[in-house]
């Protein structure tokens, strides 16, 4: 995450371009098998608990573990490849997330799924920061703000695409594996990505051998995140006792603590470098805002579509498509005319239409009850996805905007862990708020459970809304 572990010596080349860019494909299909569980649980979660047991706080962890861990991991893995060497990292990385993966899909238990999420994540974690080092590396300065322009919309379209793949793996229950197919096919996968690694990859990288690990700071930042994470998700199964409450507020206790930390170390968690510029700030800021209401928003409405009207896992993955065409159709629009002609307006454009998409849903669900279809629900959801859609490109445009050549790849690895934390807060909190209406489980419950966080992403988008004014009109120019 720092930005001495992302910064290159000079005494290195630049690869080829052809060589670079395949470099830059290894580090993307690492990006997206990440970006896709994280989210393809999503839909799988009612499978999950239907099999394995557990309370409803079950579906909340098996989404929770794996982002979680994920985010924290970030923290201390760029300084880690400094250390122990990146194309090292990577490779174990991506080997370790393949075993997880598999550990997932041959779970026994859902404390044992659990647990494996958590160790996928942490694996995810080592092996992604890596990626963006190297691509730092073998792209010239003039070219690597170009080569990461498609991450933003790549990851956004991911982010869409995870639980609509669960609902037709689910339905093909390849081999009889049911809900296990959606962390088997990793295995595949991770090993042709393994061994593209291991063809591509540059061995040297230009590592910082003067890097240290900041163990106090990566402690107090761990803790702050635990603190706040497992109240969310325990504490309405629990009845909030008065502990959840005091870890809440420890954690921003221990936030601040980390902060005065920060300022202190000499070889800090976070580039302080980049937390000065505005840009930057209010574009983690809008990510966040975003990414919380928006992996919020896909677990309530899975649920609400599978436990609340029971319809199948096939049937939700095939009601998502209008999303998924709306955010693909707004990732070209925004990408080819709107971000270079209209700038920041394209965010506002996008949130707002995305507001009125999910207030189209709202209504939808209250008036039409348990007589939706996939039909009636189609035109609010391509609303929602053309609106999300718009904001992938320039959103991550504007962030990395924010940052110098020598900060762009730090800025980039940084921009990641936000959306992963936010994604698990968004689960953790919009989740538990979902629950906490679900009283007798009868279908009107889950719909007003649906229109409760329906309303709050809502809030969410129109926060973020409210946000995009710290940024400039457009994104070159933020300040370098």
């Amino acid at each position: 995450m720092e930005q001495s572990s992302l910064e290159a010596p000079s005494d290195i080349a630049p690869l080829p371009a052809r060589r670079a860019w395949l470099v830059l494909a290894v580090v993307f299909i690492a990006d997206v098998m990440d970006v896709i569980d994280s989210t393809i649980a999503n839909l799988a979660g009612p499978s999950i608990r239907a099999d394995l047991g557990g309370s409803e706080t079950t579906l909340q962890w098996v989404l929770t573990a794996y982002t979680a861990a994920f985010a924290i991991g970030l923290i201390t893995s760029g300084r880690l490849g400094d250390l122990l060497g990146r194309r090292r990292l990577f490779l174990q990385g991506m080997a370790g997330f393949t075993l997880a993966s598999l550990a997932c899909g041959l779970a026994p238990g859902v404390d044992f799924l659990i647990v494996a999420r958590l160790v996928q994540g942490l694996c995810g974690a080592v092996m992604i920061p890596q990626g963006f080092a190297m691509v730092k590396v073998v792209f010239p300065p003039e070219k690597l703000r170009k080569a990461l322009i498609p991450f933003g919309p790549v990851m956004g379209l991911a982010t869409v695409a995870g639980p609509i793949l669960a609902g037709w793996l689910l339905h093909l229950d390849v081999f009889g594996s049911q809900w296990r197919s959606i962390f088997l096919i990793n295995v595949p996968a991770g090993v042709v990505a393994w061994a593209l690694a291991r063809r591509f990859l540059p061995h040297r990288t230009g590592e910082d051998t003067s890097a240290r690990l900041d163990l106090g700071g990566v402690a107090l930042l761990t803790l702050a995140s635990a603190l706040l994470i497992v109240p969310l998700v325990q504490g309405r199964e629990l009845g909030w006792p008065i502990w959840t409450y005091l870890s809440m507020a420890g954690s921003f206790v221990v936030l601040a603590l980390f902060v005065v930390s920060e300022r202190r170390s000499s070889h800090p968690v976070i580039a302080p470098s980049l937390l000065r510029k505005r840009t930057f700030v209010a574009g983690l800021a809008i990510v966040g805002t975003f990414f919380a209401a928006l992996s919020g928003f896909q677990l309530a409405f899975n649920l609400l579509l599978q436990l609340g009207l029971h319809w199948s896992p096939l049937h939700t993955s095939l009601t998502l498509i209008p999303w998924a065409l709306g955010s693909a159709v707004a990732v070209v629009i925004a990408g080819a005319v709107l971000t270079q002609r209209i700038g920041r307006a394209t965010l506002h454009l996008g949130l707002g239409i995305a507001v009125i998409g999910l207030l189209a849903l709202w209504w939808t669900i209250a008036r039409r009850g348990d007589s939706l279809t996939s039909a009636t629900l189609a035109p609010a959801l391509l609303l929602v996805g053309f609106g999300t859609g718009l904001v992938f490109v320039p959103i991550f445009d504007f962030v990395l905007g924010g940052a110098t050549t020598e900060e762009v790849g730090t800025g980039a690895g940084m921009l990641n862990a936000v959306q992963q934390f936010s994604g698990a807060i968004g689960v953790a909190a919009l989740g538990t708020a979902f629950f906490a209406r679900v009283d007798h489980g009868t279908t009107a419950d889950f719909d007003h459970a649906g229109e409760l966080v329906i309303g709050l992403a809502a809030v969410l988008f129109l926060i973020a809304f409210a946000l995009v004014r710290l940024l400039p009109e457009h994104a070159q120019q933020a300040e370098h």
